[in-house]
C-alpha cells in the first residue's frame, strides 16, 4: 500500500481548503472512474484521500465497522459521519460508540434540526408511518446534504450485491443531486469478500446482526428477515419503500 496518499491526506486534516467546482470534480470522476474500476478498495481510498485531503469524509450507517475499519487504515482520523435520526435502535448507538473508541477516526454525529417530539408536533405523531419518504427526507437526507457542503467527496459502503436498485453502482460516480463525488470502495465486493474481511480483522459488527437484521435502519422501520430471505427485506416492510433516499 502506498503510503503518499495517506501522508498528503493526514497533512490536509484540520486545514481550511476551498472546494473545487462542480465541473472540476465531474471531470475527475470521468478521468478516474473507468481508471479506478477494477482497482483494490485500498487503493481507491488512496485516491480519493490524495485528491481531496481534508474535503474527503465517510458515511457510515453502523451496521458494522468494515468500511470505518479499511479507510483508517489508509487515513487515520479521517472524519466518519453517522446520521443520528433519533429513531435508532439502542444497539446501533452502541456500535457508534465503540467504533468512536476503537478505531482512528473523527466521528461526527449528524442531527435533525427538529427532534422526534418538535418533527411531531409540526406533521403529526409517527410521521414514519403516515409519510416515510418525508420522514426520511427530513431526518436523512437533508441533514446529510447540509453537512456535505464541507466536502467533496464522501465514500460509502454501498455494494453492488445488496440489491437490484444497487447493481450498478460505480465505484467513482458523481451525485448530482448533492453535487459531490461519490467514492463506493467496497462496490465490487461478494459477500464472501465481506465475511472474510470481518473475519480477519475482527470488525465490529452491530449485535442486531445476530439477531435477524443483517440490515439495518431506524427501529420502527426495521424488521427481522427470516433466513434465506433479502436481506434487506426487513426495512419498511409491507411498503414499496427500498430506499430512504440519500442513495436515489
Amino acid at each position: 500500500m502506498s503510503t503518499i496518499a495517506t501522508r498528503t491526506a493526514r497533512d490536509n486534516r484540520g486545514i481550511e481548503t476551498a472546494g473545487r467546482s462542480p465541473e472540476e470534480l465531474r471531470d475527475l470522476v470521468s478521468i478516474w472512474g473507468a481508471e479506478l474500476e477494477l482497482a483494490p478498495a485500498e487503493v481507491i481510498i488512496e485516491w480519493a484521500a490524495a485528491t481531496f485531503g481534508d474535503r474527503f469524509c465517510v458515511t457510515s450507517s453502523m451496521g458494522d465497522a468494515l468500511l470505518t475499519d479499511l479507510v483508517a487504515t489508509v487515513v487515520p482520523g479521517i472524519d466518519v459521519l453517522f446520521l443520528d435520526t433519533g429513531y435508532h435502535f439502542v444497539e446501533t448507538v452502541g456500535t457508534r460508540d465503540a467504533v468512536a473508541s476503537t478505531h482512528d477516526v473523527n466521528l461526527i454525529s449528524i442531527t435533525p434540526v427538529q427532534s422526534v417530539a418538535e418533527q411531531d408536533a409540526t406533521y403529526g405523531k409517527d410521521l414514519y408511518k403516515t409519510d416515510p419518504d418525508l420522514c426520511c427526507t427530513l431526518r436523512k437526507v437533508q441533514p446529510l446534504a447540509e453537512r456535505l457542503s464541507a466536502y467533496d467527496a464522501w465514500a460509502t459502503g454501498l455494494r453492488r450485491a445488496e440489491t437490484r436498485n444497487r447493481v450498478i453502482a460505480p465505484v467513482i460516480g458523481w451525485d448530482a443531486k448533492k453535487g459531490k463525488v461519490k467514492v463506493s470502495p467496497l462496490a465490487r465486493w461478494t459477500d464472501e469478500q465481506v465475511d472474510a474481511y470481518m473475519a480477519e480483522n475482527g470488525v465490529l459488527v452491530n449485535p442486531l446482526v445476530y439477531d435477524g437484521y443483517p440490515s439495518i435502519g431506524c427501529a420502527p422501520c426495521t424488521r427481522r428477515v427470516a433466513p434465506g430471505d433479502d436481506p434487506r427485506s426487513g426495512r419498511w416492510a409491507g411498503t414499496t419503500k427500498t430506499e430512504c433516499g440519500i442513495h436515489s
